[in-house]
């Protein structure tokens, strides 16, 4: 297995605008191949836009959908793909023969679509379906698996996908800069995004708070530590729905360190060269070696009653 090259992006996508959004991915794309990258991950419904979908019927939803692979979004993926030889990952709404909804996000090459995730514990629309298993994949050479958002705040799901074979696990998310019950969450004005050129420190200030940099610090790097693994973490930066994101994509390697991140306020594009050596060198690799499931397989069966909170949906629900 040879180093592997990959970029993380992140761009203010338009709510509904497929075309628009295709145009960004393939501008991103560009870049990414540019500095040497041999794939390039966008954020979690990155072709469609995420948050004004909280406000669609049954109906929008299905036009909004896709089926996969046979969708418009799938094809011209693999055109930018070929054009600038690079794997793409991105995210869309999907819909099956039965006009069942996914939330997905899908690797695409030069030959088309080569793997597929459907979000475990989606949430923003009550018409979607949750996924059913865990999705692991080769892409040049290494073993990538793919969680999507809140996929990843349950840690068994990122242990699963490690034990499953993932070296490199893609974390698309629309996260952050939302209310909850963790303190120092909340909103981030928009006015302050609008004036980012002429005022880009008090943006930045909370961007990288407890609203929201500051939040991820606390929880995704230990993802890459226990796990040895390393996180390709994808998320949009600027005006979602009527939501502002902080962006902040970054790469972190399997000792939990941050080896790229993209810093500007606006569209970015930052890549990181993933090595083999670090995957045993990393003290994750022991530590999953060293476990025993004999000792917790029943407990971590256990039977309960599943639930999420998402507090800035008006629900009794919260979304850390």
């Amino acid at each position: 297995m040879e180093a592997l090259k990959i970029a993380t992006a992140q761009f203010e996508h338009r709510s509904g605008d497929k075309q628009y959004n295709i145009r960004q991915i393939e501008k991103l794309s560009a870049i990414a191949a540019g500095q040497g990258a041999r794939a390039v991950a966008f954020h979690e419904c990155s072709l469609t836009g995420y948050t004004f979908a909280r406000k669609l019927s049954l109906g929008q939803m299905l036009e909004l959908a896709e089926p996969l692979p046979q969708g418009n979004s799938i094809e011209q993926l693999r055109f930018i793909a070929e054009k600038h030889d690079i794997a793409v990952l991105a995210g869309l709404f999907e819909k099956d023969s039965e006009n069942n909804i996914y939330k997905a996000y899908v690797c695409v090459d030069k030959t088309g679509m080569i793997a597929r995730h459907r979000k475990l514990h989606p949430f923003i629309n009550p018409h979607i379906t949750p996924g059913n298993s865990f999705t692991v994949f080769e892409l040049s050479g290494w073993k990538c698996g793919i969680l999507i958002c809140y996929d990843n705040n349950i840690p068994e799901n990122v242990r699963a996908t490690g034990l499953l074979g993932a070296d490199i696990i893609f974390m698309p998310h629309v996260t952050m800069c939302t209310p909850s019950s963790r303190p120092g969450a909340g909103f981030v004005n928009q006015e302050l995004w609008n004036n980012r050129e002429n005022d880009p420190t008090s943006l930045r200030l909370e961007f990288d708070g407890m609203k929201g940099r500051a939040w991820l610090m606390k929880w995704l790097p230990s993802r890459a530590y226990d796990n040895a693994a390393y996180v390709i973490f994808s998320n949009p930066i600027g005006m979602d729905d009527d939501q502002l994101k902080n962006g902040c994509s970054m790469i972190i390697d399997p000792f939990g360190d941050i080896i790229a991140e993209c810093r500007n306020l606006g569209n970015d594009v930052q890549s990181a060269l993933c090595t083999p050596e670090m995957l045993t060198l990393a003290g994750g690799h022991r530590y999953r070696q060293a476990r025993r499931p004999d000792l917790y397989r029943d407990i971590l069966g256990m039977k309960h009653k599943p639930g999420q909170k998402i507090a800035w949906m008006d629900s009794d629900e919260d979304a850390d």
